[in-house]
């Protein structure tokens, strides 16, 4: 008998604590490459501490692009543990948009067998809103 596992959502807030930036790549004219790493508070469906590295591109016309990775580590829906996720998102100029996707393999503990995928708008300011549509075994 297999078993059939259905998606939970989850949702709520990050706060964005500073984190400093340096370029890698910068030439007038040019698309500027930065690294960035961070750390952030979860609340909501997630309670915990989440760490994150950054890698953007920004362009001539004041967007960007970036890629990174995060770990977060606490609770989701009351299960202790940890997973990592790997973002993509854009930056308008004054906000940003990102798809998650849990990293197979990733969680631990309760969190163990972890998969889903999700987002987060950051629309200005320090507080960014999230939403995850995970499974467990």
């Amino acid at each position: 008998m297999s078993t059939v596992m259905e998606a939970v959502s989850a949702t709520g807030t990050f706060e964005v604590k500073p984190a400093e930036e340096h370029a890698y790549f910068d030439v007038s004219g040019e698309a500027r490459l930065t690294r960035a790493g961070g750390s952030q508070r979860f609340s909501g469906d997630i309670d915990g501490e989440g760490s994150v590295e950054w890698l953007m591109c920004y362009l001539p016309d004041r967007t960007a692009r970036f890629v990174g990775l995060q770990r977060i580590e606490g609770t989701l829906n009351g299960r202790r543990g940890a997973f990592i996720i790997e973002a993509v998102g854009i930056h308008n100029g004054t906000g940003s948009e990102a798809r998650w996707r849990i990293i197979e393999g990733s969680g631990t503990r309760e969190l163990e067998g972890i998969t889903g995928q999700g987002g987060f708008d950051a629309s200005g300011g320090s507080t960014v809103s999230y939403h995850l549509d995970y499974m467990l075994p």
